[in-house]
């Protein structure tokens, strides 16, 4: 939960060029981050791996209107609608970008290359069939700002019953990365986003944080199988609730003109 998901940045940037709010290559870029590329296969008409632009660009004349992020897990397929064969390509992935519009999908496949101490990241999009079909567990915004506020209860109370909340050199890194991410750019999704979408955004990642710092917290050798067994149980409600909210937050620009 401490990093963007890749599937947010291709939906949120995705959906502002779409509404005509940015320019192509000003959504490649945001959308790339501080990868060295994105390249995108299977695409409709094309013969081999495009850029973005031109996917984008590929996406929205074959009638695509907006895109939905995906974050599944097992046993929880976040965003999903099928066929299987996507499905289980998302959830290796841990996540997805599905099409609104046209019957397509893509998932990310992350490659490290270039030499030790010079590795750059990129990232290979494949685009695949989709099952036009309402995504699955996906609440409202409204939902999911409710949900986010018990959860966030939860998680404070878990730590503090584990005795972990802000101790350690782990849980300090970890809320600082959190603060410094939020501090390098206040904008956290994209142009045409509401101010609550972003509200939502922030307090996923914030519970995300409190997730993760619980988790690594049992990490030390101080924390039986058992206890970090029972600190997971606990975990698992809070941290499937922040996905739901993310989920939710990328997904409002299209949930909100569905809806009209």
């Amino acid at each position: 939960m401490l990093s963007e998901p890749r599937s947010g940045r291709l939906t949120a940037w995705g959906n502002a060029l779409l509404a005509g709010l940015v320019a192509p290559d000003d959504t490649a870029l945001a959308i790339v981050g501080e990868d060295a590329v994105h390249r995108v296969e299977g695409l409709p008409g094309e013969a081999g791996p495009v850029g973005l632009t031109l996917a984008l660009g590929r996406l929205r004349a074959l009638g695509a209107t907006g895109l939905r992020v995906a974050l599944p897990a097992p046993g929880h397929p976040l965003g999903l609608s099928g066929p299987p064969e996507f499905n289980a390509r998302a959830l290796d992935a841990e996540e997805a970008v599905v099409c609104v519009g046209v019957a397509l999908g893509l998932v990310p496949e992350v490659y490290e290359a270039g030499p030790e101490g010079d590795v750059h990241v990129e990232v290979l999009w494949h685009c695949l069939p989709v099952r036009e079909a309402p995504p699955a567990d996906v609440p409202s915004l409204g939902e999911a700002e409710r949900e986010l506020a018990e959860a966030l209860r939860e998680a404070t109370e878990v730590l503090t019953r584990l005795d972990v909340a802000g101790s350690g050199p782990v849980a300090e890194a970890a809320i600082d990365a959190y603060r410094a991410r939020a501090e390098r750019g206040r904008e956290a999704l994209a142009p045409g986003y509401p101010a609550r979408a972003v509200r939502v955004l922030e307090l996923a990642q914030r519970v995300g944080v409190l997730v993760d710092v619980a988790h690594e917290a049992g990490h030390g050798g101080a924390v039986s199988a058992g206890e970090m067994g029972a600190r997971a149980g606990a975990l698992r409600p809070v941290e499937r609730t922040a996905r739901r909210a993310v989920v939710a937050a990328y997904n409002s620009v299209v949930e909100m003109r569905e809806r009209g």
